[in-house]
């Protein structure tokens, strides 16, 4: 997940994500791949494989890509070779940007994320320079009522639940323990918007309107890239300002 993760920007990246589905696709693809190349090939037994596999299904990509990902990732086909790579950087109104790319061509993931940075008024920073302000953490978002919510999850081993408004409430969990708190927000009866593993932000930056424009522009750019897995950020920007930015566009 990019960005804060209040309801209205989770919105804003899913429809952003959703409106270049085929991109998404080929992002998807690429952490099963990765997944099941660092893991072994089995749902079963690799977590990481089954959250991708699970966000790849959710995103209605059909069951074949996934299998031919998997069989790339184990090597039982030619494929091509992916690293990870963090690239770190400020955006405008001083928001921290952590940016996730998967790759089989560093110096062109290199320079592309340069030229995004470049373009929107953002400035690319050194190894070290934001990625202390990130966690990785699980982040489940469901609904329903907050009570049986809250008892069921933190029954599960969740470390906190957060109302995200709509309805929505944010479950947080240590990122191993992701699938089964999942497992069993499912099993109590509660619906599931999302779950992933992620990055979340130790503290936020308030942002205005004109910056907020112009940040989510980078933002949009950054994840355009076809080696750009996820944007992650610690903008706090108000909900009233998101929709009249997003209504905008």
């Amino acid at each position: 997940m990019s960005g804060h993760s209040k309801w209205a920007n989770i919105k804003h990246r899913k429809g952003r994500q959703d409106a270049a589905r085929g991109k998404l696709f080929g992002k998807l693809a690429k952490a099963i791949e990765i997944s099941a190349k660092e893991g072994g090939g089995s749902v079963e037994f690799n977590p990481t494989l089954a959250t991708a596999v699970e966000k790849a299904k959710a995103a209605s990509m059909p069951n074949d890509n996934i299998e031919r990902a998997i069989k790339r990732g184990t090597g039982d086909v030619e494929g091509a070779t992916y690293e990870e790579l963090f690239y770190e950087g400020y955006g405008p109104g001083g928001v921290a940007l952590y940016v996730q790319v998967l790759t089989d061509n560093r110096n062109r993931a290199a320079s592309d994320v340069r030229a995004a940075f470049t373009r929107h008024n953002g400035n690319l920073g050194e190894p070290g320079s934001v990625g202390h302000l990130f966690e990785q953490k699980g982040l489940i978002l469901v609904s329903g009522e907050e009570d049986a919510v809250m008892l069921t999850a933190l029954d599960a081993g969740a470390e906190d639940v957060r109302e995200a408004g709509d309805g929505v409430f944010e479950v947080i969990t240590v990122a191993s323990d992701m699938r089964a708190v999942r497992d069993a927000l499912e099993s109590g009866g509660v619906a599931i918007e999302s779950a992933d593993v992620t990055h979340l932000p130790s503290t936020l930056v308030p942002v205005e309107e004109g910056e907020a424009r112009r940040l989510l522009r980078l933002i949009d750019a950054l994840d355009d890239l076809d080696d750009v897995q996820a944007v992650f950020s610690n903008y706090d920007i108000d909900d009233s300002v998101m929709e009249k930015v997003l209504a905008e566009t």
